[in-house]
């Protein structure tokens, strides 16, 4: 087995990108095995175990990632992750990766599989709600999509999006103190811990895509569930979106069906789902699937050597 600390930095959007289309395609096939996360919760926090196998690419193993929001008062990043990959054949343990980066890139390139696919508009203007690690990546991975032309950025501290947008300045960023400044865009991005609804459905307009990655545990949740009910919800998982996606609590509290969503992210990859017009409002919730952790890994291990760890 060898060890990777961090592999990240070999790795370019763009293939990181490619790699996480391969296997929604592969799951809106049904050619996974992928339980839903298990959470274990903690006063600030939890950790999630997320194992898969993709028989397909003959991969197999287990992602283990903690969510603690208050961590970034502590100086430390609020998720934090290792992967361990297994040979399908065997079970031996084969990596043992540091997955923090490459989970902040996994889950970017799912929302610019989703902006390939689902923005209605391009060149395309950019909302981000929230200014920590996911909006950076959200940002990064789109920009290897499609062509952005200005990005808006709010925070709950305004002095947050000034500072995003000062640690950026390759991107045309412009900090906003009201939220509502934020969702006049063509793809909105949402990435915070919220659990009570902070994007209202006035807000948004025709045509918008919105890519839902804050909510990733039951309890989460940040756009009105009225903004659902005018939307066209595509989901990366059904069992998982349900239990701990964007639709979890407006579904638990009857104000939402699970029969309303229009399909996965995987099947509109193959073409088989889609947004019906380019006026309709589309959005992606995403929670972030093991097979997409086994992805990156995938590439993250021909890129460098690693350090040989004895096992058994």
């Amino acid at each position: 087995m060898r060890y990777y600390p961090d592999a990240s930095a070999h790795l370019t959007w763009k293939e990181v990108n490619d790699a996480i289309e391969e296997v929604f395609a592969e799951h809106g096939r049904g050619n996974v095995q992928m339980p839903s996360k298990v959470y274990i919760t903690f006063p600030d926090g939890d950790f999630r175990t997320m194992p898969a196998a993709i028989p397909s690419m003959d991969l197999a193993g287990v992602k283990i990632v903690n969510v603690h929001p208050r961590n970034r008062e502590l100086g430390l990043p609020t998720v934090m992750a290792t992967t361990l990959l297994l040979d399908p054949a065997t079970g031996l343990p084969t990596a043992f990766l540091n997955a923090t980066a490459l989970t902040d890139m996994r889950t970017g390139a799912a929302g610019a599989v989703a902006a390939k696919y689902l923005v209605a508009k391009k060149p395309l203007t950019v909302g981000l709600v929230g200014s920590g690690r996911q909006a950076y990546a959200q940002l990064a991975a789109i920009a290897a999509e499609c062509i952005i032309s200005e990005v808006f950025v709010w925070s709950r501290s305004m002095a947050r999006a000034e500072a995003f947008a000062a640690a950026h300045p390759e991107y045309a960023i412009t900090p906003v103190a009201e939220i509502q400044d934020a969702c006049a865009c063509d793809l909105l991005v949402t990435t915070t811990p919220s659990r009570e609804p902070l994007i209202r459905s006035e807000w948004v307009g025709p045509g918008t895509h919105i890519n839902a990655i804050g909510a990733d545990a039951p309890g989460k949740q940040e756009l009105d569930p009225a903004l659902l009910r005018r939307a066209e919800v595509f989901i990366d998982d059904y069992e998982q979106a349900t239990h701990s996606g964007e639709v979890n609590v407006p579904i638990s509290q009857g104000v939402y069906e699970a029969s309303a969503i229009t399909g996965t992210l995987g099947e509109v990859v193959l073409g088989a789902k889609g947004r019906s017009s380019p006026d309709a409002i589309t959005i992606f919730d995403s929670t972030g699937l093991a097979v997409q952790d086994l992805a990156i890994a995938r590439i993250a291990v021909l890129r460098v050597d690693g350090m040989e760890l004895p096992f058994p």
